[in-house]
């Protein structure tokens, strides 16, 4: 499991997500149904909470705009005051006021995976696990993959960071391309892992997709800071030559020509890189607790990727998930966070509309920063 595997833990409540996205559709539900899988198979489930802190007043007004979407997406939320906060998390700062989620929780990602492909396998329906599409279609309704050849019905494409190239074998989605983000942490060991209980986040720029170094206690009682998202020169590309393949050149020729279109691109790739010294990630980890010192940090192999989708001919990140449908297939594109959070909330939507022989209605127009 690559991205789903590897992702952060955190189980999210649904508040930063514009109402009319799919990410607001499916994140609230997915939250709920989560933790039900969890609790239904005794899976780990920490219901940490979070609160998201203010530095300033111009951040403090734009916890407004975090409320009301949280308000319209029907995720719990509220605003406390710094005494309270206080009670919450006792190290955390904050300008003003924060905002509560009560919701958002850590889980173990890959004992839920396991859990599932238990499930299927135990379900009998399973045909082929492990496998790799090589090649297809070919001809009508038929792939190639490392386990053989094989027909089907309906195709469901939700390779995570390969679901672009798949779709684009298929004739698809061709306007669509994936671009990795490599999200590396480090971790307070303890004793001084007391100055989180739970989830400690900064108020983010709502115009890109990435939500800032915070603070988060894993399901394995680990606090980590972070993450950085740096362009990766590759889709698995965990360690520093890990994962480089063919494709890198390509890669790289595609941060290049964002850097010079996309200023949001610019501005993350000049900026998100410095986060890997450990003195930069430190002074911004310091804002939200201001009693953390430089040697609480330690580093830690923990590190994910981001398959980040860029709408090309507009040379803009994606913000939302997006499908893309045709007769034969359904492809998934853009499963970023809180896709794990949104999975069975969104996998049951589509199944839904499949079974009933129904369109999958939920392509959205495309929301780009």
């Amino acid at each position: 499991a690559h991205a789903s595997g590897r992702n952060s833990g955190v189980l999210h409540a649904g508040l930063y997500y514009s109402p009319d996205s799919l990410k607001a559709r499916y994140c609230t539900e997915g939250n709920r149904l989560m933790k039900d899988f969890c609790r239904s198979n005794s899976l780990t489930l920490h219901e940490t909470g979070k609160v998201i802190v203010a530095n300033n007043a111009d951040e403090d007004k734009r916890l407004e705009e975090l409320k009301a979407r949280a308000d319209a997406c029907g995720a719990r939320a509220r605003f406390v005051g710094v005494e309270e906060l206080r009670a919450i998390e006792p190290h955390a700062a904050t300008y003003r006021r924060a905002l509560h989620s009560p919701d958002t929780a850590a889980i173990r990602p890959l004992e839920i995976l396991h859990c599932l492909k238990e499930e299927l396998l135990g379900s009998g329906k399973a045909k082929l696990i492990n496998s790799i599409t090589v090649e297809g279609p070919l001809g009508r309704r038929k792939v190639a993959t490392t386990g053989g050849v094989f027909s089907y019905e309906t195709m469901i494409n939700a390779a995570g960071a390969h679901a672009d190239s798949i779709a684009h074998r298929f004739g698809a989605a061709h306007d669509y391309k994936i671009l990795p983000f490599k999200g590396t942490y480090m971790k307070i060991p303890p004793p001084r892992s007391s100055l989180v209980l739970g989830s400690i986040y900064p108020v983010p720029d709502l115009r890109n997709p990435f939500l800032g170094v915070h603070f988060s206690r894993g399901a394995d009682g680990a606090v980590y800071v972070g993450p950085t998202a740096i362009p990766a020169a590759g889709r698995e590309n965990y360690r520093m030559w890990e994962g480089w393949s063919r494709e890198t050149a390509q890669i790289i020729m595609r941060e290049g020509a964002l850097l010079f279109s996309n200023p949001a691109f610019r501005d993350a790739a000049l900026t998100e890189p410095r986060k890997y010294v450990k003195r930069v990630l430190f002074r911004e980890a310091r804002q939200l607790i201001p009693s953390l010192k430089l040697n609480d940090l330690a580093r830690t192999p923990k590190v994910g990727i981001r398959p980040q989708l860029v709408h090309w001919p507009t040379k803009q990140l994606v913000m939302d998930f997006v499908t893309h449908q045709d007769p034969d297939a359904l492809h998934v594109l853009n499963a970023v966070s809180p896709a794990f959070t949104c999975s069975m909330s969104f996998a049951k939507k589509i199944v839904i509309a499949l079974t009933e022989g129904k369109e999958f209605t939920d392509a959205v127009p495309v929301s780009t920063a």
